[in-house]
C-alpha cells in the first residue's frame, strides 16, 4: 500500500540539514558534495598477483603526488609525475611483469613475430637500405615510416625484418609479392608500387609517397650564340604582322597627307620610299616628316604607343636570351623517341616495363638499370653511343636521382598516373585499416619524421628547372589587342578622311568622270586625289608669304621666284634665307634705293652662280 502512505513534512528540513553538516572526525574531515562523501585523501595503490604496492596520493586540492603532504599540483598520470619538488610516483608494475604502459589489446600471432620482407636493393637506398653483416638492422625512409606507423597503434604488433633477394640477384616486386600470397612472408615494407594487378593477391595500404611515372633526359644548353640571334625574340607571325602594320601606318598617313603636305609629294619613288621611311622611324622616334592633318596625328600617335610596346617586349626578350642562361631537354616528349627509334631506360624489377611496352616501345629497346649512377652513366653516353636518350621511372625514384644531377639532367614529359609507394599485407589483413589511417597521420603531418626532412632537405639543393626551359618566343597572339587597336583607329581615319575628300570635291570629280570607262574614272579620280589641295591652311600660309614678299625690289616676280615652293631641301632654304638677309642689310646701306631712287645694282657674278645649284635642284 504504498500510495496510503504519507510524505513526511520534515523530511526535506532533515536532508537540508544532513547535507550542510560537516566536521572534522577521526579520518579527516566529513562532508558532503552532492549526496557523495568527499574523501580528503586516496592512496593509490598497486596491485601486483595479489599483492599492493603504493604508488602515490590523491588529494582534491593537489591531485596525484607521491607523499600525503607533498606541494605538487595535479594532472599527474601514474608512471610519470612527478611532485613540485621534483619528486616522481613509483613505478607502476603491470600485468606481465611490464614497467611500459600498454596500448591496449594484443594482436594474436601465435606466440610469433610478424616476418616483415624488405627487398635486397642494388641502389636507392634512400628508402631500404640493409646491413651487410646484419641483415635485421634495415633502414631507409620506408623502413622509418613503416616503424613509426606500428608505433602510432593502439596495440602492441611484434614484428621483425627479413631480407628477400631473388634467385640470381635481379630484384623483382612480382615475386616478392608472391612470396606473401603464399604467406611465406606477413608484410613487406619496401617502396613497392601499388597496381590493379598486384592489389588481386594481396592487400595494400594507402600510399606514402607522391605518385606517378616521368621521364628524365638529358639538358641541352642553348647559348643562342650565333648571327641571327636577333630573330628568336618574336615568332614568324609576330614579325609578318608587325611589318604589315608598318607599311600599313605608313600608307594611311601618306594617303591623308599628299594633298596637304609637301614633304609627302614628289616622283613617285620618292614618295614609296617615304612610306616605308616614315613607317619604320617610328621605331626609334627619329621620323623628321611633319605631319600637318588631326587625323594623322591621332594615327602616329595610337601607332608610336604600340611601337613603344613592341620594341620594350623585344628588348627584354633578348636581353634574357643573351644574358639568362636558357636550358632546354635533350628530347621534348615520347613521340620524338618512338619517332627517333631511341634507347630508353627503367628501374630493374619495377612495373615500369610494361607501361613502356604498353606506350609502343618495342622491347628491344629497353634497357634495365639498377642505380642512380647507372642511370647517369646512360643518359651521358645517349642513344647512339650504347646508353639511352631517356630514363623512366616513378616520381620519388627520379627526384633522388635529380637531386644529385640536376646540373646535367631534367624531368620532362607527362607524368602518367599511378598510385604510388605501400605497405603490403595479406588479403583481409586486420592491420590493413589501422596502418592506412597511420599513414594518414603522417603525411598530414601529425606525426613528424626526422628521415623525411633529412630526405626532402637534399631535394631542396637542387635548382629548379621547370623556368628555365628556353623562355618561350613572343608571339602576335600576345600583342592582337594592341594590333586591334592601332588597325582599327588607322582604318576609321582613312574612312573619315576619304568621306570628306569625296563631300569636298564630289562636283569635280563628277564631272572629271563623266565619260568614259569605269578605269579611265579611277584614273581621272587619282589625278584628282595627286593635285594639292590649295584651301588647306598650309597653302594658304604659303600663298600669304608669297604676297607679303617684294619681289619686284629684287628684279624678279613672283611666279619667277625660285624660291616660291615651299618644300625646299636644307641647303636652299639656308641660300635663301642668306640672300634676303643680304638684300635687307643691302637696304639698310642704301637709303637711296628706299626713296625711290635708282635701283639696286643686280648682285654680283657670284651671287648668281651660288644660287643657280639650288634652281637646278628644284
Amino acid at each position: 500500500q504504498v500510495a496510503t502512505l504519507g510524505v513526511s513534512q520534515t523530511g526535506p528540513r532533515l536532508l537540508d540539514a544532513l547535507l550542510k553538516t560537516s566536521f572534522e572526525g577521526l579520518s579527516g574531515e566529513f562532508r558532503l558534495v552532492d549526496g557523495q562523501l568527499q574523501s580528503s585523501a586516496l592512496q593509490v595503490l598497486n596491485v601486483v598477483e595479489g599483492r599492493t604496492r603504493e604508488v602515490g596520493f590523491w588529494t582534491p586540492a593537489q591531485g596525484v603526488s607521491p607523499q600525503l603532504n607533498s606541494t605538487g599540483g595535479g594532472n599527474n598520470t601514474a608512471s610519470s609525475v612527478s611532485d613540485g619538488g621534483g619528486a616522481a610516483l613509483r613505478d607502476v608494475i603491470w600485468p606481465g611483469g611490464s614497467r611500459e604502459r600498454p596500448r591496449g589489446w594484443q594482436i594474436p600471432t601465435g606466440g610469433r613475430k610478424l616476418k616483415v620482407a624488405y627487398p635486397v636493393k642494388a641502389g636507392f637506398g634512400e628508402f631500404v637500405s640493409a646491413d651487410s653483416k646484419n641483415s635485421s638492422n634495415v633502414t631507409g625512409y620506408s623502413i622509418e615510416v613503416f616503424d613509426a606507423v606500428m608505433r602510432s597503434l593502439d596495440y602492441t604488433v611484434p614484428y621483425e625484418y627479413v631480407p628477400f633477394k631473388a634467385q640470381g640477384g635481379t630484384r623483382s616486386y612480382d615475386l616478392l609479392l608472391q612470396q606473401v600470397y603464399l604467406q611465406m612472408y606477413d608484410a613487406v615494407a619496401g617502396d613497392v608500387t601499388i597496381t590493379a594487378k598486384r592489389s588481386q593477391y594481396v592487400d595494400f595500404t594507402l600510399p606514402y609517397t607522391e605518385s606517378g611515372v616521368s621521364m628524365v633526359v638529358p639538358i641541352k644548353e642553348d647559348k643562342n650564340k650565333n648571327a641571327w640571334t636577333f630573330l628568336k625574340p618574336l615568332t614568324t607571325d609576330l614579325w609578318l604582322g608587325s611589318m604589315a602594320f608598318f607599311f600599313f601606318t605608313g600608307f594611311v598617313v601618306w594617303v591623308i597627307e599628299h594633298r596637304i603636305n609637301e614633304e609627302f609629294r614628289g616622283p613617285p619613288a620618292h614618295q614609296i620610299g617615304t612610306i616605308f621611311y616614315f613607317a619604320f622611324s617610328t621605331m626609334v622616334y627619329a621620323h623628321r616628316e611633319r605631319v600637318e592633318s588631326n587625323l594623322s596625328r591621332f594615327v602616329v600617335i595610337i601607332w608610336v604607343f604600340v611601337v613603344l610596346i613592341l620594341t620594350s617586349s623585344y628588348t627584354a626578350s633578348l636581353t634574357s636570351m643573351l644574358t639568362v642562361q636558357q636550358l632546354q631537354p635533350a628530347v621534348a616528349d615520347v613521340n620524338e623517341l618512338l619517332k627517333n627509334g631511341d634507347f630508353v631506360g627503367y628501374q630493374a624489377g619495377s612495373f615500369v616495363k610494361g607501361l613502356l611496352m604498353r606506350l609502343n616501345f618495342d622491347e628491344s629497346r629497353l634497357k634495365a638499370y639498377a642505380n642512380s649512377a647507372e642511370y647517369a652513366e646512360a643518359l651521358s653516353k645517349g642513344s647512339r653511343n650504347g646508353g639511352v636518350a631517356a630514363i623512366f621511372d616513378e616520381i620519388p625514384y627520379m627526384k633522388i636521382f635529380l637531386a644529385d644531377h640536376c646540373s646535367k639532367f631534367m624531368m620532362v614529359g607527362p607524368t602518367y598516373k599511378t598510385d604510388g609507394f605501400g605497405f603490403v599485407f595479406h588479403k583481409g589483413s586486420p592491420l590493413v585499416p589501422d596502418v592506412s589511417r597511420g599513414i594518414l597521420s603522417i603525411t598530414e603531418g601529425d606525426i613528424k619524421l626526422q628521415g623525411i626532412e633529412t630526405w626532402m632537405g637534399k631535394q631542396a639543393t637542387c635548382t629548379d628547372h621547370t623556368g628555365t626551359i628556353n623562355s618561350s618566343k613572343l608571339s602576335f597572339r600576345s600583342f592582337w589587342g594592341l594590333f586591334l587597336v592601332t588597325g582599327a583607329v588607322s582604318t576609321l581615319a582613312l574612312v573619315i578622311f576619304f568621306a570628306t575628300f569625296l563631300y569636298k570635291n564630289w562636283d569635280n570629280l563628277r564631272s572629271a568622270s563623266s565619260s568614259g570607262s569605269l578605269w579611265e574614272r579611277v584614273v581621272a579620280w587619282a589625278r584628282h586625289y595627286d593635285q594639292k589641295d590649295l584651301s588647306s591652311h598650309t597653302f594658304k600660309e604659303e600663298n600669304r608669304v608669297d604676297k607679303g614678299c617684294d619681289c619686284t625690289s629684287r628684279g624678279r616676280t613672283a611666279g619667277s621666284s625660285p624660291f616660291r615652293d615651299a618644300s625646299q631641301s636644307p641647303l636652299s632654304i639656308s641660300v635663301h634665307s642668306f640672300v634676303n638677309f643680304a638684300a635687307q642689310e643691302e637696304g639698310r646701306q642704301s637709303t637711296s634705293s628706299e626713296m625711290g631712287g635708282p635701283a639696286a645694282e643686280p648682285p654680283p657674278e657670284s651671287s648668281s652662280i651660288a644660287m643657280t645649284p639650288v634652281r637646278d635642284g628644284q
